[in-house]
């Protein structure tokens, strides 16, 4: 077998992906052990389990104890629909978040008073130390977890007011619009960044990927006025979605 001028562990790993790809090997299929890649590909032991770890950190394969390591099923990604704020109707955290209708979601949260670091300050308008209230939204479709959202409000906004709390009083689960207008506050814009990132541990167990995988994060701020009034952090698994932004033309 020709390689090129590639490190051999790139070249092995390359190779066991374009086999992946195309069907040879297929999800569940199990992975040539490290003695048969070494006498196939002509390398040595160090650069076949360095094969492996590259395919396992592209999430490609899974190891099971005691067994090996094999093809894993890839999920095929689905859309994550953009359209911002829909009046009328339930405006729910989790319609808000994914705005396909035929997606019944329900959520769990908890929220928490903090003071805010410089990131989410300069997000804020405010200066860091500033209190604000944290919220985290685990989002279910089917039971199952498939974003995460924590959410920032300064408490110079909201701060001994009926919406203090977005999952508690009056407007408890109705989101940033309604509860901003219940204190006067008209939400006029919206902005989202979209970047990529490796996903932190405690993201990727809880929504069920697998170490070392890149997650999507949607960074979203409310203004009203032009102040912000709240912004957000939006994580989804980048293997299983894409955002799809629709945006109406003015």
């Amino acid at each position: 077998m020709a390689f090129g001028d590639q490190p051999a562990y790139l070249r092995v790993a390359d190779d066991l992906r374009k086999k992946i790809s195309t069907g040879e090997l297929p999800p569940h299929t199990r992975l040539p052990s490290q003695a048969r890649i070494r006498e196939e590909y002509g390398v040595s032991d160090t650069v076949a389990l360095e094969a492996r770890k590259v395919l396992m950190a592209e999430g490609l394969v899974e190891g099971r104890s005691g067994s090996g390591t094999y093809v894993r099923a890839r999920p095929v990604p689905r859309r994550l629909v953009r359209t911002g704020y829909r009046v009328g109707g339930a405006s729910s955290p989790f319609r808000q978040e994914q705005a396909d209708d035929r997606i019944i979601g329900t959520w769990e949260s908890g929220s928490e008073q903090e003071e805010a670091g410089r990131e989410i300050a300069e997000r804020l308008g405010i200066r860091p130390g500033e209190r604000v209230m944290r919220t985290r939204y685990v989002f279910r479709a089917a039971g199952d977890a498939v974003m995460i959202s924590t959410s920032w409000e300064p408490l110079a906004v909201t701060g001994r007011s009926p919406v203090m709390l977005p999952e508690e009083g009056p407007l408890a689960g109705r989101g940033v619009v309604e509860r901003m207008a219940a204190i006067d506050l008209v939400v006029d814009n919206v902005t989202e960044e979209v970047s990529a990132r490796p996903g932190r541990a405690e993201e990727v167990l809880t929504l069920g990927g697998v170490p070392g995988h890149f997650v999507l994060v949607i960074s979203r701020t409310y203004f009203a006025g032009g102040r912000p009034v709240e912004t957000a952090d939006v994580v989804v698994l980048a293997e299983r979605y894409r955002i799809a932004y629709h945006l109406p033309v003015r």
